[in-house]
């Protein structure tokens, strides 16, 4: 064992007490994090209390009486007579704010308590400090200091559940649709949705309209209608205002189109269904790991540590001072009501600034005199298996292309069609409406390009392709590396060439993520809560569930994490014939408790022998009189479907910044730049292990402890990756966030 690893050990014997509680508004996810607060606890030895009433499982409530000194008086008292010291508060930062204060005023509460008798002085000095770590749960995203909260992304899937329904029945009847969502001080919601759906136009509080807006918008939406579009969305945040900080209603828009433009509008104000549904994958992963932390925080806390807040920053978890997020966020709204809207905007954060400009970029085309002309042709293809997503990232290509002043060509059927001639220029109206649709429009093939080489290299002259712009999966990887080593003969691969990765089994290295990774997942959470929802009559029923991703455990493991799985089988992890009877033997202890069902996943490459047929006979054969066995085999409905709003998102925002590259690399040097670019691709070729088609390294792979201490199996987790205490500032000036 490196000496650089710190582990833990599960029933380690703290004696801690932790109390966890949710506040203010409900959010999905927060039954998740409860659930990681009280698992992990239990797994470090300490006792764990609900805190009731404080849409959750265990109750959410804005609490009167925690405002005045007597209700955090009463709750002193309350700690202090079951031993806690710890709480994991999940909540707003009105909750958190509160919670902070209660912190602060301990020691005094705790004085108080002791002279009026009722508790002791030996009490007062066991329980002398009280240690706080926060959750953020708000479907707005509206606190500082972390890249997402817990419920924005399910309030996401709400939201274009509804705009996905409402385009099929405005095209019916050419309507324009003003949604409201929810967000009285933040427009994330709205900006983000915006982006999903491609809206035609989004008002948010941060960032309001110049004066004259009524007049371009009503341009805008005559414009796109008279370009055959049968459908206007207009998207507004409860909150949004104009330049005199005065709101702007869904009445009002509403008003102005039909009065200016005649059109059919109706207005939906969503309101609490945001609220409502289960939570999406993304939020059930995000509140476990953010639950683990913060129990970690809550161990490692002495007397002189501040209440933290556990954050997510790009792909990592964090700590920060509570006090200094708070304190940002209430910074925005103080900038928004100086009307100092872009501080505003660049104190929410990387993310909601990346958001916001790549809408700009996309939304608004320029009239063609505006456009610069750079005489650049440049080519995009789909290359692999469809992963839903990949439309948003081909019409986000080809929009930040025009806008550069290229030419679009769109090559149909990948390297196969290349080859074949299949290209033809794309314009900006060719794309409209493709960020939702699922699969992939330009048709796409596994075909690698090392065949066809010269009748591509022919192409790319016939049709001068002056850069290439390839999305799609391992395929992808390959491809560009055979159009890199046939540098040396063709001239014509000497070109800017980038690839931005869309595949379901997000195995493409030098990638965290993959466009049509998060989809796949919600295919397969949604199934597993479906199939344990059947176990829930029957009783004593394990299912054994085959996940895609060839040889690559993601999605078996991040969706076993995402579903509350008993197990996860995988490549990655070699697995033997006692680990599989250990399994039955946890799922038998399962079943005495009032929880009897068993769900356990298996990613279809996992073991040449171990088959999930295999697995589901031995599980047959071993549960017998315990428990009986069903399997599914998910196959390729992980592939199909509408894009989740996360793939939208991230398919639009991570081709739009492969096309600026582009654009600058044509700039700098056209056909110079072969060193480079081999560089990278000869740094890639070390990380990656092409008989299996998946990276060397995998960050995903440090989720798989905390899976098993979820599910309540004996194991040590690492924590020398814990998140440490950050301040705000500071992890700001990293420049690290989600895209």
């Amino acid at each position: 064992m490196p000496d650089n690893k710190k582990f833990i050990e599960n029933l380690s014997g703290t004696g801690k007490c932790i109390g966890v509680l949710t506040s203010g508004g409900d959010a999905q996810g927060m039954n998740a994090a409860v659930r990681a607060v009280v698992r992990m606890g239990i797994y470090v030895g300490a006792k764990v209390y609900f805190i009731h009433e404080g849409g959750t499982v265990i109750g959410s409530a804005r609490c009167k009486d925690f405002r005045t000194h007597e209700g955090r008086l009463r709750a002193a008292l309350n700690l202090v007579q079951r031993g806690i010291t710890n709480l994991c508060v999940i909540g707003g930062d009105g909750s958190l704010t509160g919670a902070n204060l209660f912190r602060e005023e301990w020691s005094g509460l705790l004085d108080e308590l002791v002279q009026s008798g009722e508790i002791s002085e030996e009490a007062s000095q066991i329980h002398s400090a009280l240690h706080i770590v926060g959750m953020v749960g708000s479907i707005d995203n509206d606190f500082c200091g972390t890249d997402m909260t817990i419920g924005t992304d399910s309030a996401l899937h709400r939201i274009i559940e509804v705009v996905d329904a409402i385009m099929t029945t405005a095209q019916s009847h050419q309507r324009t649709f003003v949604l409201e969502v929810m967000g009285r001080h933040c427009g994330y919601l709205a900006l983000v949705s915006a982006l999903a759906c491609g809206a035609d136009w989004v008002l948010i509080p941060e960032m309001p309209p110049k004066d004259g807006w009524e007049e371009q918008m009503c341009n805008k939406l005559s414009e796109n209608r008279a370009d055959k579009k049968r459908l206007n969305i207009i998207i507004v945040a409860e909150g949004a205002i104009d330049q005199s900080n005065k709101p702007i209603t869904t009445e009002l828009i509403k008003d102005l189109v039909v009065r200016c433009l005649g059109f059919d509008t109706r207005v939906t104000i969503l309101g609490h269904v945001q609220r409502g549904g289960t939570p999406s994958a993304f939020d059930r992963i995000l509140a476990s790991r953010m639950g683990v932390e913060a129990v970690l925080a809550l161990l490692e806390a002495s007397p002189g540590t501040p209440a933290c807040v556990v954050s997510l920053c790009g792909n990592q978890a964090v700590r920060l001072p509570l006090m200094e997020c708070v304190q940002m966020t209430q910074e925005v709204q103080k900038a928004m009501d100086e009307k100092r809207f872009e501080d505003a905007v660049r104190l929410r954060g990387r993310s909601f600034e990346n958001n916001l400009n790549t809408y700009k970029l996309l939304s608004h085309r320029k009239i063609d005199s505006e456009l610069p002309h750079s005489s650049f042709n440049v080519a995009v293809l789909n290359v692999g298996a469809p992963a839903a997503g990949m439309n948003a990232a081909v019409r986000s290509a080809v929009r930040v292309g025009i806008t550069e002043g290229h030419t679009m060509f769109a090559v149909s059927d990948g390297f196969e069609g290349f080859c074949k001639g299949q290209i033809k220029e794309i314009k900006w109206g060719d794309v409209g409406g493709w960020t939702g649709q699922g699969g992939s429009l330009l048709g796409t093939k596994r075909t690698l390009p090392a065949k066809h080489i010269d009748k591509i290299a022919e192409q790319m002259r016939i049709h001068n392709i002056n850069a290439l712009l390839v999305i799609g999966g391992f395929e992808a990887y390959l491809g560009l590396m055979e159009l890199q080593a046939a540098r040396s003969k063709h001239a014509e691969f000497c070109v800017p060439m980038v690839m931005v990765p869309a595949t379901v089994s997000n195995n493409i290295p030098g990638s965290d993520l993959s466009i049509g990774a998060d989809t796949a997942l919600n295919a397969i959470t949604d199934t597993c809560d479906r199939i344990k929802q059947s176990a829930s009559g029957t009783k004593r029923r394990v299912f054994i569930i085959e996940t895609m991703g060839g040889y690559c455990g993601y999605l078996a493991t991040v969706g076993a994490l995402a579903a509350g799985a008993d197990a996860a089988y995988i490549y990655e992890e070699p697995f033997d014939i006692r680990d599989l009877q250990s399994n039955v033997e946890h799922l038998t202890e399962k079943m005495k408790t009032s929880i009897q069902r068993g769900l356990v996943l298996r990613n279809e490459n996992c073991s040449e022998n171990y088959t999930t047929d295999f697995i589901y006979q031995l599980y047959s054969e071993e549960g017998k009189g315990v428990f009986d066995c069903r399997k599914n085999v998910l196959g390729h409905m992980q592939q199909g479907g509408a894009p989740s709003p996360f793939d939208r998102n991230f398919g639009t925002k991570i081709a739009a910044k492969a096309m600026q590259w582009i654009s600058k690399k044509l700039k700098e040097f056209y056909r110079t730049g072969k060193e480079k670019l081999d560089v990278v691709w000869d740094c890639l070729k070390d990380e990656t292990d092409f008989v299996h088609r998946i990276p060397k390294e995998q960050w995903w792979l440090r989720l798989r402890p905390l899976m098993k201490i979820l599910a309540k199996y004996k194991t040590s987790y690492d924590v020398s990756d814990s998140g440490q205490l950050e301040h705000i500032v500071r992890l700001r000036a990293k420049d690290i966030s989600a895209i």
